[in-house]
């Protein structure tokens, strides 16, 4: 009989403390919520009933979701929290859609959608539809007196704050259309439209053809130069190929002033005959780079020019313009690139204080410019010189034809088969732009400036055999 009573006390002793450990645990979980709870304002306070119990509070601050009832609603005097709570649960579902089951089992699919179940192109778009459609019922159930203010437009959807009652609404934020790329078009920073410039050009001019075609940048950074005529001779005649970098402004400067800046160191030297045309030419790119670093403006451009004058052909370059010489359809380079995988180029960088660092098979002065000489590039100009390599040769009858081009043709192409593609094709101007389609078509992504001159004009009649 003893036995039994001390079962009894001790059944009934864990019972006990069985119920004190879960109201222990209720009284945990509602404080925990409490703490994670958004802070109670002004507003929400007021428009909560007054005689809501302390419970009916918590509930209805923690978990919202829709309207609150009070006396005012429903012109009824509040009763204690429980009652009040019911109340308004009640008429939450009395504001439900009917169909309250169909609309779970939508966000149920939905959610399964989201984790990776069902995923094919028609039931995402379904799923998206139909968990819309919820959300806007949703929002339309929780009306409020005052229109909610619009919440942020960031991503993970937008939170909806009314001004009154303290609710918190959440819309899924809609979805974002992707305006559709026009290729003719392109939108600058203050959102006007403008047209591109032309991305193809050609010109046919007088003992010269030019193609040319921008590349992958947003300007074209390619240009040219020409003067014919010069001191009224028409055997005397200068050209350039222009390849420019950090924008045009080095371009466009070195296209006008040039020519004439060694036109006139020309005229202006007293040496003798041999000597006075190189100065000029060396003189003309000196004095062209001086002058437009005096703008202030930070631009470069390599560059490679020919000077014809009583049957001679001087050529000269600074970067990697290449001019390509015909003679009897065999390729000769006229000029050296100036690039740092020539050890000369890279050692006179590194005499002179600079560095150079090869990035992704390229070697670059200050880890920066991928040629070593230039006109312009303020900010290099201690190690990127603009005093030019020059080389003369007397013209002779077997001499026919220049392609001077920028290097966005000689890295894809190589010298022999740009010559050979020139013999082969009977229009020049053709030829010229075979020669910019077969680099692009080879992955070349920079700008491509191809210029063919015609040399049988400028070649003196002794010559001739």
């Amino acid at each position: 009989m003893v036995d039994l009573q001390e079962l009894i006390w001790g059944f009934s002793i864990l019972y006990l403390v069985l119920h004190l450990f879960q109201g222990l645990k209720r009284v945990l979980s509602c404080m925990a919520l409490t703490l994670n709870s958004p802070p109670p304002t002004s507003s929400n306070i007021s428009s909560l009933p007054s005689n809501l119990s302390w419970v009916g509070r918590f509930f209805v601050e923690s978990y919202g979701g829709g309207h609150l009832v009070s006396s005012d609603d429903h012109g009824e005097e509040g009763h204690d929290g429980p009652k009040s709570l019911a109340r308004v649960m009640s008429l939450q579902a009395d504001h439900q859609s009917p169909n309250q089951d169909q609309i779970n089992q939508r966000r149920l699919h939905h959610q399964k959608i989201q984790n990776g179940v069902g995923r094919t192109e028609e039931t995402l778009v379904m799923g998206e539809k139909e968990c819309n459609d919820i959300d806007d019922h949703n929002y339309n159930y929780n009306y409020l007196q005052e229109k909610s203010v619009e919440g942020s437009v960031g991503g993970g959807g937008g939170d909806c704050e009314s001004t009154k009652g303290g609710t918190k609404l959440r819309k899924r934020p809609s979805r974002l259309v992707v305006p559709e790329y026009l290729a003719g078009q392109e939108f600058c920073e203050k959102g006007r439209a403008r047209k591109l410039e032309n991305p193809e050009f050609e010109v046919e001019g007088r003992d010269f053809f030019l193609a040319a075609k921008k590349g992958r940048r947003e300007t074209m950074e390619d240009g040219y130069g020409v003067l014919l005529d010069i001191m009224g001779d028409p055997k005397q005649a200068f050209f350039v190929v222009i390849d420019g970098h950090g924008g045009r402004a080095a371009t466009d400067y070195v296209a006008k002033y040039l020519g004439n800046n060694i036109v006139k160191g020309l005229e202006l030297d007293t040496k003798d005959e041999d000597h006075k045309l190189e100065e000029a030419i060396r003189g003309g790119y000196l004095v062209t780079d001086k002058e437009f670093l005096s703008q202030g403006v930070s631009s470069g451009a390599c560059a490679a020019s020919v000077f014809l004058k009583d049957g001679d052909l001087h050529v000269a370059n600074v970067g990697d313009c290449r001019v390509v010489l015909s003679r009897q359809g065999v390729a000769e380079a006229l000029t050296n690139d100036h690039r740092l995988s020539r050890e000369d180029e890279r050692l006179r960088i590194e005499n002179s204080g600079g560095f150079v660092h090869c990035r992704n098979g390229v070697w670059r002065v200050q880890g920066s410019l991928a040629v070593s000489r230039a006109i312009g590039d303020q900010h290099l100009k201690d190690w990127i010189i603009s005093e030019p390599e020059i080389k003369s040769l007397r013209l002779t009858s077997d001499c026919e034809f220049l392609i001077v081009a920028s290097d966005g043709l000689w890295d894809k192409v190589p010298d022999q088969e740009a010559v050979d593609v020139v013999i082969r094709e009977k229009s020049v101007l053709k030829a010229c732009k075979m020669l910019v389609e077969m680099s692009s078509s080879r992955g070349n992504l920079d700008d491509i400036t191809v210029m063919v001159i015609n040399l049988q004009n400028f070649v003196a009649t002794s010559t001739f055999q």
